[in-house]
């Protein structure tokens, strides 16, 4: 059996920002989603430790359970409030930090294989740049001694290249037992959770480092930070995208969410944003500057350039939507088109109808959403506006600019427009002259 406690209680004040700092997002989910999911197909059980107040913290962790650690006294005593959670447990347990949220899930399993070669095993990393990371302190024979703070390193400490990522791993007993014999006499006054690897050491235990790419390993702790971390991700996921057959014209205009599928022969056009929850069929093309959420596009469709769309849409196989189209909460039919200009909101439209340029649906009443039904063939002219609730019937016809307030039975012809009247010598004759 494993266990895996994440320490998230910290308020992130570099990120200057109201919301805890493990929630910001990463590709469209928070930050503590992704560390949960590696950690999820290694451990048997997590306990995430939040701080005082960090409700929508702990509903964003659930199942999993949570433990408030009231006074933020260091890594070491946020680590030992997890403690009575996992009371009796036998087994290995590991800790890490919330905002290290691009570990693999590889690496968590060389980290729990190298526990069973030794006493503690930890991560630690070679960084381009140490900063004011921990450093890790070797032996002769490689065995880690001790890890030193920067803030207490000396400035030969300080030169050592391995860094520590501040994640580690022992048998709980051992773990619990070393938490409890923390002490704060430090700098900072703090109880620091890399000091059991000294307690470790000093018992004759072997200690063994188990190094990974910097990349997966460093810490989030600034809206600077955030956006490299971000830019890893979206590496990440474009490369997973490629390998997995779709086409990315201009990979890095384009914008993935952690959840994105695109199946084999997807073309992705510079600069398309995906949204939580997209998943695109094989064959569909998806052209310049088009935003989707929360949508599925079927195999073949073609969507955009400047297309949007929104929550609760389903594009059919070989559909069309053009330039500057919004579609919300809508299922466009097999090779139905709406090619120019138009919103259709809360709409389901048959297959094969074309959508002219500038229609809309009136959907929204201000108070309810309404819904609208344009059946298999139908032609709807260019800038009709649908008054929701209604329905065009397969194979009607609605002539441009019309207003449609009233249902329009199968195979019929609609016009509701105004009659035009011309008044003859009322324009502008002799303006200007």
């Amino acid at each position: 059996m494993r266990a895996a406690i994440i320490l998230a209680a910290g308020q992130g004040t570099r990120m200057k920002s109201v919301l805890p700092k493990v929630m910001h997002r990463l590709a469209g989910r928070p930050m503590i989603r992704h560390l949960l999911a590696a950690c999820e197909g290694v451990f048997d059980r997590v306990v995430v430790v939040v701080g005082p107040g960090m409700e929508s913290l702990e509903k964003a962790v659930a199942p999993h359970a949570t433990v408030v650690q009231a006074e933020r006294l260091g890594t070491g005593h946020a680590a030992r409030m997890a403690a009575p959670l996992l009371e009796g447990f036998s087994g290995d347990v590991a800790v890490l930090y919330g905002d290290n949220p691009l570990i693999a899930p590889d690496t968590l399993r060389r980290l729990v294989e190298a526990r069973q070669e030794a006493d503690l095993a930890l991560l630690a990393m070679r960084p381009a740049d140490p900063g004011k990371y921990g450093r890790v302190v070797q032996g002769a024979s490689g065995q880690v001694e001790r890890i030193v703070e920067w803030a207490d390193a000396t400035e030969e400490e300080r030169a050592i290249p391995i860094c520590n990522a501040g994640v580690v791993c022992a048998e709980a007993g051992r773990l619990f037992r070393w938490l409890a014999a923390l002490r704060n006499e430090n700098r900072q006054g703090e109880f620091y959770l890399t000091d059991v690897v000294a307690l470790a050491h000093g018992e004759g235990l072997s200690v063994r480092a188990v190094e990974a790419p910097e990349a997966e390993l460093r810490g989030i702790n600034s809206r600077a930070e955030l956006a490299a971390a971000e830019a890893e991700i979206q590496q990440r996921l474009r490369q997973a995208a490629m390998e997995g057959g779709a086409t990315l014209v201009a990979p890095e205009t384009v914008h993935l969410s952690w959840d994105t599928r695109l199946a084999p022969d997807v073309v992705v056009e510079p600069h398309v944003v995906f949204a939580p929850g997209v998943s695109v069929e094989t064959g569909a093309t998806l052209r310049a500057f088009s935003h989707l959420e929360d949508c599925v596009v079927r195999a073949g469709a073609v969507i955009g350039p400047y297309a949007r769309l929104r929550p609760g849409t389903e594009v059919g196989e070989e559909a069309h939507v053009g330039n500057f189209v919004e579609l919300k909460a809508t299922t466009l039919g097999r090779g139905a088109k709406a090619n120019h200009l138009s919103y259709i909101g809360d709409a389901t439209v048959g297959a094969r109808a074309n959508i002219g340029a500038g229609t809309i649906t009136c959907n929204y009443d201000g108070i309810h959403k309404h819904r609208t039904v344009i059946g298999e063939g139908a032609f709807i002219g260019s800038d009709t506006a649908l008054v929701a609730p209604v329905r065009v019937g397969a194979r009607a016809l609605v002539a441009a600019g019309s207003v449609v307030t009233e249902e329009v039975p199968d195979d019929a012809f609609a016009i509701a427009r105004g009659r035009q009247v011309n008044k003859p010598g009322r324009g502008f004759r002799g303006k200007g002259k």
